[in-house]
């Protein structure tokens, strides 16, 4: 692919993240204007709306993927691995702002993906309590949802907080919060 070409659909990508968070029934004709390009770029790559939602997808999937991969969720220490976690996360949640459970009822393939993803997160939770940094009277489960709700509020209602102050925020008041006193 040109360098031109991949410019414009990554702009066509983060335009319809964006713009399809906020409305999902946003026009394609919308999308290309905020995208910079023209309506007949957009519709030559995507064949409707919903093509171009599962490519957004497949993008936070794709970002997700190499995020849970540098974290080194299995290897590095703990506090290391989550810091790399959060540091690599909170910049996907921000730049794909796209709700994946839309894209989990009608993409099995993707929900196989996403559950996986998910599922290594689980581990890495359940790792943290065995070594003793979370609470073993806190169900693994609750960890999860404090910390994915964390990683949701730091990137979309904090947006202005730099990546890697978010990344420190959020391990301090995870670890502390949650964390063995």
């Amino acid at each position: 692919m040109r360098a031109d070409a991949a410019r414009n659909l990554m702009a066509v990508l983060h335009a319809g993240a964006r713009l399809l968070a906020e409305d999902p029934g946003t026009p394609m004709a919308v999308i290309a204007v905020a995208a910079g390009v023209d309506r007949t770029t957009v519709h030559r790559r995507f064949a409707n709306r919903e093509a171009l939602l599962s490519a957004v997808f497949q993008a936070k999937l794709d970002s997700t993927e190499r995020v849970l991969d540098e974290a080194r969720l299995t290897e590095a220490p703990v506090p290391v691995a989550l810091h790399r976690y959060l540091e690599g996360i909170i910049p996907v949640s921000r730049e794909w702002p796209v709700d994946l459970r839309r894209m989990m009822q009608q993409d099995p393939a993707a929900r196989t993906r996403r559950q996986e993803q998910s599922e290594r997160v689980d581990v890495f939770i359940q790792r943290a309590v065995g070594e003793g940094y979370l609470r073993a009277d806190i169900e693994a489960a609750w960890a999860r949802v404090v910390l994915d709700d964390l990683v949701d509020s730091i990137a979309h209602r904090f947006p202005a907080v730099d990546h890697p102050r978010a990344a420190d925020l959020v391990a301090d008041t995870f670890l502390n919060g949650v964390g063995v006193t």
